[in-house]
């Protein structure tokens, strides 16, 4: 495995992964405790606007999700917080809108959209270094926000309405909270692609849960699975020839899988000793 990594794809490939893992890591936390998977979700299709704006107008497609990303992310948590539109209605609606633009945008660009499937599911090993520089960039934005919001964004995972009480702005947490989702998906969009990004938010946050209640050290768990799963699923996926993107999600969905199992097994034994 390690000579492969004279090519300059792997290393690149590697980096990808070990960025993702931080922002993943991180805001997936904030994602599970807080339990807004679907809307992470909604976020990430909703960038695939974005990626088709990409490509008719000739400008790099990771930036169109990232725009198209960020806005989604406000208009879901202002839709969500200052109308009486349900919340899930209003995920459906963005999930779809995001998509159909993408599709007619990609239609009305000139010619073959090039490496449009690894925007949908994935390519690490296609990751250029210019991709590279915009992923570390975000996950320093991402690592300085929650320095900066830690005690609050506790509340507002945790007791928001106390927050509310106190007078902290909740709703403006709320919507810095869903943009950094966004970023999150930017990240995550070339190495898992925006159709697997909600299992990188997940898979590391659920495993790490398991070990620990504290959000910190659930923080650093997540980000050390993601690195795992990275880096075993780049090597599976190098070994046997296959999407590399599936296969990290592939493993870390079994390990995840695995874990819940044992876990559940001994609390039957617990439970058979103590009858």
């Amino acid at each position: 495995m390690f000579d492969a990594f004279q090519f300059e794809f792997m290393r690149n490939a590697l980096v990808a992964g070990l960025l993702a893992s931080v922002a993943c890591g991180i805001v997936g936390v904030y994602v599970v405790v807080k339990k807004i998977v679907s809307m992470s979700g909604s976020i990430a299709h909703a960038s695939f606007g974005g990626i088709g704006l990409g490509y008719l107008l000739k400008f790099n497609p990771v930036l169109g999700a990232m725009l198209f990303a960020l806005l989604s992310a406000l208009t879901m948590g202002l839709v969500a917080r200052r109308t009486k539109l349900p919340e899930d209605t209003a995920i459906g609606i963005l999930w779809a809108l995001g998509m159909a633009l993408g599709v007619i945008f990609i239609g009305l660009s000139a010619g073959y959209a090039p490496d449009l499937m690894s925007y949908l599911f994935g390519n690490i090993l296609t990751v250029p270094a210019s991709d590279i520089y915009l992923m570390a960039a975000l996950d320093v934005i991402i690592v300085a926000l929650v320095i900066a919001f830690y005690k609050e964004f506790l509340l507002l995972s945790f007791d928001e309405e106390f927050g509310t009480v106190v007078g902290m702005p909740v709703d403006g947490l709320y919507l810095l909270l869903l943009c950094m989702v966004a970023l999150t998906v930017v990240v995550l969009i070339r190495v898992v692609g925006m159709i697997l990004v909600i299992a990188m938010l997940t898979f590391p946050a659920a495993l790490a849960r398991q070990f620990t209640h504290d959000i910190r050290k659930m923080m650093l768990l997540a980000v050390v699975f993601g690195m795992l799963f990275t880096f075993g699923g780049l090597w599976i996926s190098y070994a046997l020839n296959l999407a590399s993107g599936a296969t990290i999600i592939l493993l870390s969905g079994l390990i995840l899988l695995l874990s819940y199992g044992i876990a559940g097994l001994r609390n039957r034994l617990a439970r058979g000793n103590a009858g």
